[in-house]
């Protein structure tokens, strides 16, 4: 008996030191959530050149002051695995997963460029540059350390490929390639009255699709139902203009023959056109 009594202390010190060697699992919720960084993209089907009976190439406009599009501005600093789109493009450059090609040339992703030569693209160089001193007012010249600057990235230019496959009757697009628009101003502007843009690089889309499908965009309506940034563009869930159209005129720009309320209007007719073509092709 006395023996039995020796066991079952035994048992329960074993069963006491275990207890307080067991750490509850910490869970940031009400629920554990799926790790999207292991998370791949969806998969395409394949595509052969003789079931494509009509494509034309679009390049548009997605403007990030636009309260759809915010999603991909914010936030401006890496936080809690999140980051923006234009920082995780950066970094991925930074860290060889991404490929950027020069934007001054062309868009036909030719000329690649290094890390450095990005941040050239920026404008991230150091330069003396005037500015007006508090005290005095008077304009002094100073030195300023060139760095990235990711919150002055505000629009992206999207170059995809519209095309109708007659193996599954359906209207397609294809998403080719990414490039960021920076707006600022000219060191003599020193009243910041005429904002300038340009295109800092272009980024091959299907190259970047395994680092986009890994980092979430937060729903602001339902945090639940967060997608990835491939999701983002694959679903369509942006808003956008068009600016060209592939065509007979060296695939001229609509700046470069309209403007203004002309401009849009024409944006809208490129847009619908492709819209008829597809209702066109059935009877009702």
């Amino acid at each position: 008996m006395k023996k039995f009594f020796v066991a079952i202390g035994i048992v329960c010190c074993a069963v006491g030191f275990s207890a307080k060697d067991t750490q509850a699992q910490i869970i940031d919720g009400a629920f554990q959530r799926t790790n999207i960084e292991n998370k791949k993209p969806m998969a395409f089907a394949p595509i052969r050149e003789a079931d494509v009976m009509w494509s034309k190439k679009i390049w548009r406009i997605i403007d990030l002051r636009e309260k759809m599009n915010q999603v991909m501005y914010f936030p401006t600093a890496n936080m809690d695995g999140r980051s923006n789109l234009i920082n995780l493009l950066l970094e991925g450059i930074n860290n060889g997963l991404l490929t950027a090609y020069d934007a001054r040339t062309d868009d036909e992703f030719k000329v690649p460029m290094t890390y450095e030569q990005v941040k050239e693209a920026f404008g991230a160089t150091t330069r003396t540059r005037q500015v007006r001193d508090v005290d005095t007012g008077q304009l002094v010249d100073r030195t300023i350390v060139g760095e990235i600057r990711p919150e002055e990235v505000k629009q992206f230019m999207i170059k995809e490929e519209w095309f109708f496959d007659k193996q599954t009757s359906t209207l397609n697009v294809r998403i080719i390639g990414i490039c960021p628009i920076q707006e600022y101003y000219r060191d003599q502007d020193i009243n910041r009255e005429n904002v300038q843009r340009r295109k800092v690089f272009w980024i091959y889309y299907p190259e970047a699709r395994e680092l986009l499908a890994s980092r979430p965009v937060v729903n602001p309506h339902n945090t639940v139902f967060s997608m990835s940034f491939d999701d983002l563009f694959i679903k369509r869930k942006f808003n956008s203009y068009i600016v060209k159209e592939s065509n007979v005129y060296n695939n001229r720009a609509i700046s470069q023959y309209l403007s203004g309320r002309d401009a849009m209007l024409e944006s809208k007719r490129i847009e619908q056109e492709i819209f008829n073509f597809e209702q066109d092709l059935w009877e009702y």
